[in-house]
This record gives C-alpha cells, structure tokens and sequence, in this order.
C-alpha cells in the first residue's frame, strides 16, 4: 500500500450503545483512520471518485435485531449488518459529480461482538474490527454465498486487520 496516497473517505460514526464498554474500544478518530486506510488498501474494488462516505453505527442487540427482522426477516440479534449502497441500481456519478460517493451503512452488535470476543479469547476491539472489516467488503460487493468464497472474504479480512498492526505480534 502506498503510504503517501490515502482514499479521501469521510465516516459517519454512531455508537448507540453507549455505556462503559465505549471506553474499551476505538474513538471516532481511530475508526476513521481504520476505514481510511483499509479503503486504501481496497481501491481497486472501489468505484472511481473523489471520496467516499460511510457510516458506522455500534448499537445493542435489541436494535440490531429490529433492523435483522425488519430487512433480512430475520427475528434475532446478529453480529453486523450491512446496507450496501451501491447494490441498487443507482447510477454512479459522472465526472462532474463533486460529493463523496456513498457506499453504505454498516451496524454492528457490540453485545453480540462482546459474547463473541469471550468465546473466541480475544479483545472486543479485535471483534468490532473484524466486523467492521467483514462489513466493509461487503458494501464493495464482496458475499460468502458458499465456502470459498467465505474462506477467501475471511482471508482478506485478516489482511485488512493486519494493516492496522505496527508490529506482528501486536493485537488489537
């Protein structure tokens, strides 16, 4: 990855969960500098603009499981949810168009990432990045309709992770 190109991306970040766990993972800031980078790092699989927006929403079981029933007529909590912008047949932007393309709405479950985290034995910053990172590949179109492809979207994953590493035996 080129250190001195970076996407201009602009993340609109939400945490309604909002109790004393937000103080146990990333601020805004750091979230953007993540998508930034892994958008970066992701730029051939984006559409040609100027700059992208996305949004970020950290929120409780109950509301992820509102937004499961409501769009995927599913009636339980879930670990993310995604809302690609771009698999609608929206027109991209010409060459005139001046605004950060949107490419989508991202929610995840920071109490389901939190059992999550427990079960697998690692932090829930590691979780919510690793979700936020499934999350992102797919509002760029990438799906895991069958093992291969799931196992090759959990690679990139991985590498999408480990960009975000100074050292690697660091952890998020």
């Amino acid at each position: 990855m080129n250190d001195s190109f970076r996407i201009p991306v602009e993340l609109i970040f939400q945490d309604n969960y909002a109790t004393t766990k937000s103080d146990s993972y990333p601020d805004q800031s750091t979230w953007q500098d993540w998508v930034r980078s892994w958008l970066t790092f992701l730029q051939d699989y984006l559409p040609a603009a100027e700059s992208y927006e996305l949004s970020l929403r950290l929120t409780t079981d109950t509301e992820i499981q509102f937004y499961n029933r409501e769009y995927r007529h599913k009636d339980q909590p879930t670990d993310v949810l995604a809302f690609a912008a771009l698999e609608v047949d929206n027109p991209i932007p010409d060459e005139d168009w001046h605004e950060p393309l949107y490419l989508g709405d991202i929610i995840i479950s920071v109490d389901t990432a939190d059992k999550q985290a427990r079960q697998q034995g690692h932090g829930l910053t590691h979780e919510l990045t690793w979700l936020t990172a499934h999350g992102i590949l797919h509002l760029l179109g990438w799906d895991h309709p069958d093992d291969s492809s799931l196992e090759e979207m959990l690679s990139l994953q991985e590498t999408l992770l480990k960009l975000l590493l100074k050292t690697p035996s660091e952890q998020l």
